[in-house]
């Protein structure tokens, strides 16, 4: 179990959290939400020590032990084996265990000897990811494992982390990986630290309910601090009302003031669609490409077409060639073979990871956008972005001084500059926070045009892909349907060996024995529950007729010029009550309704 007490850090005047109180239970695992530079890494780091809270502290157990994927590459091993197991391999038990582990991870046989050095960025933040996870910690701190994992690696590490004993801290911008893997949510929002039971979804329900149940209550309160304040000044110059201004006088001295909550930057705009009198625009035919001194090409006779509406997700391991057909597409690079043929008006915008690393460095996020399209006033340039939460003297910053994130909001500001018919994403999530990737994905299903996308994302292809390119068994392959016609009817091949069997389908008298015990079970538990939210909504609507009576007398003594003091005491009292009671209310609510939804899916598998 670790305690977070009264933990507070600020930058400068930033202040990223204050007086943060949260426990970590024995096997939870914890998913860290919040915007991009609310601070979650920043946790991190204060509860690795290698930052220092403004006040508060971080308790652990006695002899504790925890790991974290380090993003800084430091090795001081010979081979990916050894660097995993950090000593020389010899004990046939540790190799195994990290064989495991670097297999699920995306490494063959022929990776073991390797130095791990001559690996890319992203597969040596996987050999880190794989020596944190072999030392077997009673914690794990995991800030974005998700990033250089394809869909395999992400899947594997998914299970894993479902079956691991110790605890876990994930902070992920992939929601459906995270929803799938954590036991509780830990949320930074306006400063802020809030721990629920659940996933995100339950999360950011709870906090839009919060918020709303805020600013209800700050607009009653202003709304009585304004009777009270026009009661003092009609009745302040009155000798006969002198004491009963007062009064109240000083009960508004001593209410409370509540700050209106503030509008959080966030992303908002739409893909310009250049309308475009065609049906189909793009043909791909007999496509092949393979870089020089290759045994085999990364894909070879490749053919599709799509229309508008359509969406193509591309999908496989990292390394395949899934980037190399994007560039192909976008005529980056001449195919060897075959042909590929947009509509003569088709319009192309082209996010790549390439063409984020060719932002000029020593422009202004302004100068950049608007270089994509001269015809675009200071005004409209502006307002793009704005739209990439680039407002006011932001839109002025150098290219240069920008986080991954921000560098990916400017290409698709670049993107929107110019109308388009046909979109190509190659994996455009990286780097955004959970808000802005679900506003993407909302408008990239609703662009009427052709949309290619490139994405690890499962969440997203389910969304989003209607036909599927995909790089396995040492190709391409066209796949005419969506992600979930793919797993049932082909599958990952690399998941095909530790596949069960499918088990017998079960007789019409076995399901509905099921069903009946299913809906008994679900009787068992909800029933009770019902009572309570009866007994509850029952004990408010007595509550409240009492207080009704309450304000009346509160009316008649004000207007009588009576003392008031035990009336408003017993006021505060009865809606001090009902607050209470709400809060019962809503807690029992979340729990009858969580058991409803585990019952109907369960019932659902037996259709």
């Amino acid at each position: 179990m670790i305690q977070i007490q009264g933990l507070s850090k600020t930058f400068g005047a930033q202040v990223l959290f204050e007086d943060a109180t949260f426990v970590v239970g024995p096997r939870e695992r914890v998913g860290i939400v919040g915007r991009n530079g609310s601070g979650k890494s920043t946790l991190f780091n204060l509860i690795k020590g290698s930052m220092t809270p403004d006040s508060g502290e971080i308790v652990f157990p006695r002899h504790y032990s925890w790991g974290a994927l380090e993003q800084h590459i430091a090795f001081t091993y010979p081979t990916v084996l050894e660097e995993v197991i950090e000593s020389p391999v010899g004990i046939k038990e540790d190799e195994y265990k990290a064989k495991e582990l670097l297999f699920g991870l995306g490494f063959g046989d022929e990776d073991m000897e390797r130095d791990p050095r001559t690996y890319s960025g992203g597969y040596q933040v996987r050999i880190n990811l794989a020596r944190a996870l072999y030392k077997n910690p009673n914690l794990l701190l995991l800030d974005e494992p998700t990033n250089y994992l394809d869909i395999l690696s992400l899947r594997w590490l998914k299970s894993f982390l479902k079956q691991f004993e110790g605890e876990v801290l994930l902070i992920t911008h992939d929601r459906e990986f995270m929803d799938a893997v954590v036991t509780d949510v830990v949320g930074i929002k306006r400063g802020k630290i809030k721990k629920i039971k659940g996933d995100t979804v339950k999360f950011y329900e709870q906090v839009l309910l919060e918020e709303a149940i805020y600013e209800q209550t700050r607009e009653n309160l202003e709304k009585k601090k304004k009777e009270i304040q026009q009661f003092v000044d009609r009745f302040k110059a009155k000798a006969s009302k002198a004491k009963q201004a007062q009064s109240r006088m000083k009960q508004l001295e001593r209410m409370d003031s509540m700050d209106a909550l503030g509008a959080e930057a966030k992303m908002g705009f739409g893909f310009h669609y250049k309308d475009i009198n065609a049906k189909t625009l793009l043909e791909v035919k007999d496509l092949s490409f393979g870089y020089p001194g290759m045994e085999q090409p990364l894909f070879k006779n490749l053919t599709f077409h799509l229309n508008k509406g359509e969406c193509l997700g591309v999908i496989g391991k990292n390394g395949k060639g899934k980037s190399t057909l994007m560039s192909c597409i976008a005529g980056m690079l001449e195919s060897q073979s075959g042909y590929m043929r947009f509509h003569n008006d088709a319009q192309v915008g082209y996010f790549g990871q390439t063409n984020i690393e060719r932002l000029s460095p020593n422009v202004s996020i302004r100068d950049e956008i608007g270089s994509y399209n001269p015809d675009l006033g200071n005004s409209e340039v502006r307002a793009i972005c704005g739209a990439m939460m680039f407002q006011g003297d932001l839109a002025d910053k150098k290219i240069s001084v920008l986080s991954g994130g921000e560098k990916a909001r400017v290409m698709l500001g670049k993107i929107l500059a110019r109308p388009c018919n046909v979109l190509l994403l190659d994996e455009p999530t990286n780097h955004l926070d959970m808000e802005s990737i679900e506003y993407l994905a909302d408008e990239i299903k609703n662009f009427p045009g052709v949309v290619i996308i490139v994405t690890h994302s499962e969440l997203l292809l389910r969304s989003l892909a209607t036909k599927l390119v995909i790089f396995q068994k040492d190709g391409a392959e066209f796949f005419y349907g969506d992600y979930e016609d793919f797993l049932n009817r082909v599958g990952w091949e690399d998941e095909q060996r530790g596949r069960k069997k499918s088990k017998r389908p079960l007789t019409e008298k076995e399901i509905k024995k099921l069903r009946n015990e299913l809906n008994l079970e679900r009787g068992k538990l909800l029933n009770p529950l019902k009572e309570k939210i009866t007994a509850c909504e029952e004990d408010i609507v007595n509550v409240e007729e009492v207080l009704k009576k309450f304000d009346e007398l509160l009316n008649q003594k004000v207007a009588k010029g009576e003392d008031v003091f035990e009336v408003t005491k017993t006021i505060g009292q009865l809606h001090a009550k009902i607050d209470k009671r709400f809060s019962e209310l809503e807690e029992i609510q979340i729990e009858h309704d969580k058991i409803q939804a585990d019952f109907e899916a369960k019932l659902k598998e037996l259709d």
